[in-house]
């Protein structure tokens, strides 16, 4: 079983630290046009009814995509019973926890609390006992809390009694699941771990919209625009299936931990974002991100052996 191990100093392994944390950095980015979509979207439809149309759209395209890059063998052969168990338990739960949070309360408040994901990853490859704690990681570890901190500064929700518990429950669901999909399938291409694992998180979703639709809670979602089909594309497509694709890909080369850190610098890329929409910039989260980004440094360095 192989088991996902914080990098040595070697010239491979910095190579493979460079390369993991370019894929962290072009994960987020994805991942960050979810939140101001999402924002809109969440207007129309229900979190359930608008987490399963992501996840559905999602796997529309993770299925073939996947077939295309590594053969229907590789796909027919990938243990799926153990795949889909990892994906409902963990991005199922993880990511439905997560759009609560962000209809409880807003999207900053939603990145604010998320800035201690990196405690949950940490804590992850502790309990599994495949990292060792330094001072240097610890260090990089507060500052990569303490930049996601400073980049939502305190524009909390004033109704995040809910929110709170929600976004946490699913910073751990998440850093977890994305831990045990790189050690239990080693085997399998970065795509193939998002697509079986993924396929969990779909199941997951759906049944708890059956549940709930089928009693009258949650209104059947309704695409009344080409508008409402764009954002779902940006949210499901973009911010889902391409950046958990490179989040895994990161996750396989530096481990969850330090994948995590990348994650409070997502405020800063939502901004950029609402800045091109027509925004303001914010000088709160791009200091945040300076912050996580010393962080990411100050975690990787000078660890000789």
């Amino acid at each position: 079983m192989a088991v996902v191990t914080p990098q040595h100093h070697s010239p491979d392994s910095a190579s493979s630290a460079r390369s993991g944390n370019a894929f962290a950095v072009a994960a987020m980015l994805f991942w960050a046009t979810g939140f101001p979509a999402a924002e809109i979207l969440l207007e129309h439809w229900h979190p359930t009814a608008l987490m399963t149309l992501r996840l559905m759209m999602a796997m529309a395209v993770l299925l073939p995509v996947w077939a295309l890059a590594d053969g229907v063998a590789a796909m027919a052969s990938a243990d799926w019973r153990r795949g889909i168990w990892i994906g409902a338990l963990g991005f199922g739960a993880g990511t439905n926890l997560l759009l609560f949070a962000q209809w409880y309360t807003d999207p900053v408040t939603v990145a604010l609390i998320a800035a201690t994901t990196p405690i949950a990853a940490t804590t992850i490859e502790l309990l599994y006992r495949v990292r060792h704690m330094t001072l240097r990681f610890l260090a990089g570890l507060l500052f990569s809390v303490m930049g996601g901190t400073i980049a939502v500064g305190g524009n909390l929700s004033p109704d995040i009694g809910w929110g709170v518990l929600m976004a946490v429950g699913s910073g751990f669901s998440f850093a977890w699941a994305s831990f045990v999909t790189v050690r239990e399938f080693p085997q399998l291409s970065p795509i193939g771990r998002s697509t079986i694992t993924f396929a969990g998180a779909a199941i997951f979703t759906a049944l708890v919209f059956s549940i709930t639709w089928s009693t009258g809670l949650v209104d059947a979602p309704a695409i009344t625009s080409t508008k409402q089909i764009g954002l779902l594309a940006i949210y499901s497509i973009a911010a889902m299936a391409l950046s958990q694709v490179l989040f895994i890909t990161s996750v396989g080369r530096i481990g969850v931990a330090l994948t995590s850190f990348h994650i409070n610098v997502a405020p800063f890329y939502v901004m950029i974002i609402m800045v091109a929409l027509g925004g303001a910039w914010n000088w709160r989260a791009a200091i945040g991100a300076a912050v996580v980004g010393l962080g990411v440094f100050v975690a990787q360095s000078r660890r000789k052996t």
